[in-house]
């Protein structure tokens, strides 16, 4: 569950256009599993037209941020495909799209600090070229919170 959220004083670790993402720490730093040992206490805000919105807390793991990295890279240059950014907890969703119009992506954030009774959404156009420092600023926080652990092996899974 997330955790209320104040405006961070120092730079955001992440940019993508009006949408922020400070990355504090680990949540458990002395575990190395691939579920525990990944998730990161963050504050998210995304602030449009007058309105602001800020989420904080360990809603986000290391993996979600190098899936939506490696998306990003994926649909970098190209007019077509989309990253997402989400993790387990219900709190933020960042979809990028690019819609065929070479040069600009659509931008659609989903944040709320209370999943249970809010909903806030901000939708935006950036400029494709806009990517590459966030992709560069991903790269820095997985290199200061690499991913932790493997991921399960699907043929070892016990699946109904």
């Amino acid at each position: 569950m997330a955790q209320s959220a104040r405006a961070a004083v120092e730079a955001p670790s992440i940019e993508l256009g009006g949408f922020q993402i400070w990355v504090h720490r680990r949540q458990f730093p002395d575990v190395h599993d691939r579920w525990d040992g990944n998730w990161l206490h963050v504050t998210a805000q995304c602030a449009q037209d007058g309105a602001i919105v800020a989420a904080g807390g360990p809603i986000l793991d290391a993996a979600d941020l190098q899936r939506f990295r490696d998306e990003l890279v994926a649909i970098n240059g190209h007019p077509s495909g989309q990253a997402e950014l989400s993790g387990a907890e219900p709190n933020i969703r960042v979809r990028v799209g690019a819609n065929g119009a070479l040069g600009h992506l659509r931008v659609r954030i989903e944040l709320t600090p209370d999943s249970q009774a809010q909903g806030h959404w901000f939708e935006y156009v950036i400029d494709q070229g806009d990517l590459a420092d966030t992709i560069r600023q991903l790269d820095t926080v997985l290199e200061l919170f690499p991913v932790r652990g493997r991921a399960p092996d699907p043929s070892t899974l016990d699946l109904p």
